[in-house]
C-alpha cells in the first residue's frame, strides 16, 4: 500500500525516537521502505531541524535544540472526537504520532454523535489543564448550531479537525484541517467515467458531516463530468432512525437502478458498502461483472469480497497536520495567520470496479 511522504516521515521519527541513533540502512530495513526513499525523507527532516544526520546515521536533535523537542515539549493537547473506531481511529493515530514526536501528550475526549455534548466534553478537557485543543464538533450536516458560539470564546488555541466552519459562523476564525471530500468524490466518479460509465448512483448516509460533503461533492462531480445525475439513495429506509442503515433496502434500490441501466455505484461508507456484494449476489447481481462498486473512507474496503476500490481520505495525515498546526499556533500566537487546510484524498483501485486504471 502506498503511503504519503508525511506518513513515511512520521514513521521514521517514531523509530528514531524509540531506538535513538540508527543507521539509515537499518532504518530502511526496519520500515520496509527503499533506502533511497528513506535518505530523501531523512534529508527533508534534517533540513527542517527534526533529525540530526552524521556519517550514515540519524538521531533526534539534542534536547532543546530542534523541532522535535522545542516546539511541543511537555505540552498537553486535548482532542475531541465524535467516536472511536473506524475512521477516527486513524485521525487519532496521526495526531498521537505527531504529539509523541514533538514530546507532547494527547488527552482524548469523546462526544458521541447522538449525545450532542461537545461543550461538556471540552470543559472536562480544559479541567485537565490542556494547552490547546483539537476539535471535531458534532455539527449537523449542512448547518452549524448557534449553541456552538462557545467555540469563539475558548481560553486556549484550538484547531478544527475534519470540519469546516461556515463563514461568519461559530469557529470560522479558528485554524482548521480537513479532508477535501468533494475532491474524493470527483476522483471516484472520474475513474468510473473512464471505465465507460455515464451514470453513477450514490448511496450515502445522511447523518454525518462527511456524508453531507460526499453528497455535495456528488452533485458537483456529476455536473463537471457531464454524467447523468441520479437521486441519492439514503442508507436508511424511509421512516427508520438515522443511526440504523438498512443494507437490504439499499441492495433493493441498487438492483432497481441496475434494472434501469445503471452499472456503477459509489457508497458512503465502507462499513455499509462491505455488506452489499453478498446481498446483491442474492439478487442476481455480481460485483464487478454486473455492477461496479466504489466505497468511501477506505477503512475496511480492502477486506471485502471482492476487495473494494475506495476513496481514501488522508486520515492519519489530517490528524498529524492538525497537531503540528496547533503546536505552531501555541508557539507563534496571533502572529500566525489563521490556516484553513484541505488535504486531498486518493483513490485505491481494487477489484470491485472491473478495471485497473
Amino acid at each position: 500500500m502506498t503511503i504519503s511522504a508525511q506518513e513515511r516521515q512520521a514513521r521514521i521519527l517514531e523509530v528514531v525516537r524509540d531506538l535513538g541513533t540508527v543507521r539509515v540502512v537499518d532504518l530502511a530495513a526496519r520500515l520496509g521502505i527503499p533506502a533511497v526513499t528513506v535518505r530523501r525523507d531523512v534529508a527533508t527532516l534534517a533540513e527542517a531541524g527534526r533529525l540530526h544526520r552524521s556519517h550514515g546515521a540519524v538521531a533526534l536533535p539534542d534536547s532543546g535544540g530542534g523541532y522535535a523537542r522545542s516546539e511541543g515539549r511537555d505540552r498537553v493537547i486535548g482532542m475531541l472526537v465524535p467516536t472511536v473506531g473506524s475512521y477516527f481511529d486513524e485521525v487519532i493515530a496521526g495526531a498521537r504520532s505527531a504529539a509523541a514526536t514533538a514530546g507532547a501528550r494527547l488527552v482524548l475526549g469523546i462526544a458521541p454523535y447522538e449525545a450532542r455534548d461537545d461543550r461538556a466534553q471540552v470543559e472536562r478537557l480544559l479541567e485537565s489543564a490542556v494547552d490547546g485543543l483539537l476539535l471535531t464538533p458534532n455539527w449537523h450536516p449542512g448547518r452549524q448550531p448557534e449553541e456552538h458560539d462557545w467555540l469563539d470564546d475558548l481560553p486556549v488555541p484550538a484547531v478544527l479537525v475534519e470540519r469546516q466552519a461556515t463563514p461568519g459562523g461559530p469557529g470560522a476564525e479558528l485554524d482548521a484541517v480537513a479532508s477535501d471530500h468533494r475532491h474524493g468524490v470527483l476522483l471516484a466518479l472520474r475513474h468510473l467515467a473512464g471505465l465507460g460509465h455515464r451514470t453513477v448512483l450514490l448511496a450515502a448516509r445522511g447523518d454525518t458531516w462527511t456524508a453531507h460533503q460526499v453528497r455535495t461533492g456528488y452533485a458537483e462531480a456529476v455536473r463537471l463530468l457531464g454524467l447523468e445525475a441520479q437521486p441519492v439513495v439514503d442508507m436508511q429506509r424511509p421512516g427508520a432512525p438515522l443511526a440504523a442503515p438498512d443494507p437490504e433496502w439499499v441492495a433493493d434500490r441498487i438492483a432497481d437502478a441496475v434494472g434501469s441501466g445503471v452499472r456503477a455505484v459509489l457508497v458512503h461508507n465502507d462499513q455499509d458498502a462491505i455488506q452489499l456484494p453478498p446481498l446483491l449476489r442474492v439478487r442476481g447481481l455480481r460485483v464487478p461483472d454486473d455492477v461496479a462498486l466504489i466505497s468511501y473512507d477506505d477503512v475496511f474496503a480492502a477486506l471485502a469480497a471482492p476487495p473494494l476500490t475506495a476513496v481514501a481520505p488522508p486520515k492519519r495525515a489530517v490528524g498529524a497536520a492538525a497537531l503540528d498546526l496547533l503546536l505552531r499556533r501555541l508557539r507563534a500566537g496571533t502572529a500566525l495567520p489563521a490556516h484553513h487546510l484541505e488535504l486531498l484524498p486518493t483513490l485505491k483501485v481494487r477489484t470491485s470496479c472491473g478495471g485497473t486504471g
